[in-house]
């Protein structure tokens, strides 16, 4: 098989399994719950971890988790950036089904940022609250899958996103360890 029906094949499992989660007839507490989901991505809640819990405080552990926090999205944001603008590819609400329960910020869909964003902070909170790595994680799962059940991402994008996350928050570990 040449790599351009691989890549065929692997579009059109995308779509399928798309269309397996995203139900246009979701019920309201599904819809809702997602809704909820999805807001915790939208970056907000990372400054409020990264402030709060870090240069507001005097422990060093936690001015360390968010310089940890901060270098993370420097290296993961001109990455999520380009890649979005590179891949182009078209978000499911703009050509595979008739819209989504929510607007998209941006007009592409593949990598999730918000699935980065969530796997890179849960990364990151992981490596300095171990004892709620679980927590962290299933957060994370719900932020990426919450984008597949609104509409705006296929699955490949959340878990292309929840990889980069994921390496930027390692990373960024890496190096604050270095210093």
């Amino acid at each position: 098989m040449n790599e351009n029906n691989m890549l065929k094949k692997v579009a059109q499992l995308d779509q399928s399994l798309f269309l397996m989660v995203f139900n246009g007839n979701a019920p309201t507490w599904v819809k809702n719950s997602a809704l909820g989901f999805s807001k915790t991505g939208n970056g907000g809640l990372y400054v409020l971890i990264a402030v709060g819990f870090g240069w507001l405080s005097n422990e060093p552990e936690l001015q360390l988790m968010a310089m940890t926090l901060l270098l993370g999205f420097l290296i993961e944001r001109p990455i999520y950036f380009v890649a979005k603008n590179s891949f182009a590819r078209i978000r499911p609400c703009d050509g595979l089904i008739k819209g989504a329960y929510i607007v998209p910020s941006d007009k592409f869909s593949l990598p999730s940022g918000h699935s980065a964003g969530a796997f890179l902070v849960a990364v990151v909170l992981a490596q300095y609250f171990p004892e709620f790595v679980s927590l962290w994680f299933l957060w994370a799962a719900c932020v990426a899958a919450s984008r597949v059940l609104l509409g705006v991402h296929f699955p490949v994008d959340v878990v292309l996103g929840a990889l980069m996350g994921s390496s930027c928050g390692l990373l960024a570990i890496l190096i604050v360890a270095t210093l």
